[in-house]
């Protein structure tokens, strides 16, 4: 499908149209990011943990490579300034709206995912006999010899919400969009073999792999978490990603569903003020034809008259 001119529809042209127009979409932002919260807040489930369960929960307890703070500068604010740049280059409020709205409901919508299977499941943390008892002394219940902790409530808190890993499922959603956004900007799929396009669109993804793997390196995580991480940040962001453009590998894969819908309306719109002045210009000829077959018709009618009082004279 044919592009309009560069630059014809901007933030300050059309952004506040097309923000009222997905007014309901920011509302339900507003109300994931309450989720969250609450999901941060509740008390996971506290899976039983007996004493001779602790064999594989005795790793060290170390600080991140990858600290909280960072998750979302690089699973929201790095794609965002790639977003950002593409729109100065192209001027398209219609791809900067959507690119925005999907990678925030990617990254939200796989962070109430992932906080809701961590307070279910309860799975402990590899480090989390350290967490438990910090002096290296266990307590455990004289009959079930489940564990009775003695660390801070916070830490041991924390202690069971191993699976998922949240580091890797916000990566991987917010870096997996932005590596589908790339692929579809880039043409990556249009059959004619340039594999340095590939590796644009894998370096996201790389990154958001090596995050996955800090979390087992920091004793943070189990491989499985990670792994189940990765596969719900994937998939998110996929579904979030189609939701607003088109799959990378379609023609149209450069721009978003709403842009080529307003193609088709503007097309409409045209043809339809075309078949009206055709219409106008058409009745207008008929009135022409009909006022000029009137006034022939009252010249031979008068010449008739005429003829006939000469007649009757003579």
């Amino acid at each position: 499908m044919p592009e309009i001119q560069l630059g014809a529809h901007t933030i300050r042209s059309h952004g506040v149209a097309v923000a009222r127009f997905h007014m309901h979409d920011w509302l339900i932002l507003v109300l994931l990011i309450v989720i969250e919260v609450v999901l941060n807040v509740i008390e996971p489930f506290h899976r039983f943990v007996g004493e001779d369960m602790l064999t594989d929960l005795r790793y060290p307890l170390q600080d991140n490579t990858v600290p909280f703070w960072a998750v979302p500068l690089i699973a929201v604010v790095l794609p965002f300034s790639v977003i950002s740049v593409y729109y100065f280059i192209r001027r398209d409020v219609y791809d900067l709206h959507h690119a925005i709205l999907g990678l925030l409901f990617s990254v939200l919508i796989t962070g109430v995912i992932t906080d809701a299977i961590k307070d279910a499941v309860g799975r402990p943390r590899p480090d989390f006999f350290w967490r438990c008892f910090p002096d290296g002394r266990g307590f455990f219940h004289n009959v079930t010899r489940d564990v009775l902790c003695t660390g801070d409530k916070d830490v041991v808190k924390e202690g069971h919400k191993s699976f998922p890993s949240g580091h890797t499922s916000w990566s991987f959603a917010g870096l997996g969009f932005l590596a589908l956004y790339l692929s579809g900007k880039i043409r990556v799929f249009d059959q004619r073999g340039h594999v340095a396009k590939l590796c644009i669109v894998f370096l996201p993804l790389l990154v958001a792999a090596l995050v996955g793997v800090s979390r087992v390196d920091d004793y943070w995580h189990h491989w499985q978490d990670v792994f189940g991480g990765a596969i719900i940040g994937l998939t998110v962001a996929s579904f979030c990603y189609l939701q607003f453009f088109p799959p990378p590998y379609d023609p149209d894969g450069w721009g978003p569903h709403a842009y080529f819908q307003m193609l088709a309306d503007s097309r409409n719109v045209v043809q339809n003020s075309a078949g009206m002045n055709n219409l106008s210009v058409r009745q207008a000829e008929l009135e022409n034809v009909y006022v000029d077959q009137q006034g022939t018709s009252m010249e031979i009618s008068r010449s008739n008259t005429r003829d006939t009082t000469r007649t009757l004279e003579s």
